[in-house]
């Protein structure tokens, strides 16, 4: 299990800020997150979700994936190719937050069903036990 690095992460997203030239309201207005929470981030008080960090990225335009390493929920190592598919799919404009969502778990349990089944999205409902191939006939 990853740790939590969110000093870091928090320490980062100011200097990101700053180098934007947007103040906290403005990041958090842009990234569709509250003043508070955002502060609390920078603060290391709390550690975002993997979607609360691409809207942040996205605003700040810059990688979600760097973030994501930061905040612990993805190593340095990780397979680039299933991030930048991750990446792609929620930077997407033309997709509703509910089509990104939904694609986002069909890949996963694509994903899951050839044996690669972590991420940093993973949605646990895939694990009921059932089986994808008879319920697609």
């Amino acid at each position: 299990m990853a740790s939590l690095n969110v000093g870091n992460l928090g320490d980062y997203l100011r200097e990101q800020r700053r180098n934007a030239q947007l103040s906290l309201r403005q990041l958090a207005d842009a990234a569709g997150v509250s003043n508070p929470y955002l502060s609390q981030i920078e603060r290391g008080l709390r550690k975002p979700s993997a979607e609360v960090l691409q809207q942040v990225a996205k605003a700040l335009r810059i990688s979600a994936e760097t973030l994501y390493v930061r905040a612990g929920i993805l190593d340095a190592e990780r397979d680039r190719d299933e991030v930048e598919t991750r990446a792609v799919i929620l930077a997407d404009p033309t997709l509703t937050e509910a089509q990104k969502q939904a694609l986002l778990q069909i890949y996963e349990s694509f994903r899951k069903e050839n044996g690669f089944s972590e991420g940093p999205l993973e949605t646990p409902e895939h694990e009921s036990g059932a089986d994808p191939q008879q319920t697609a006939s």
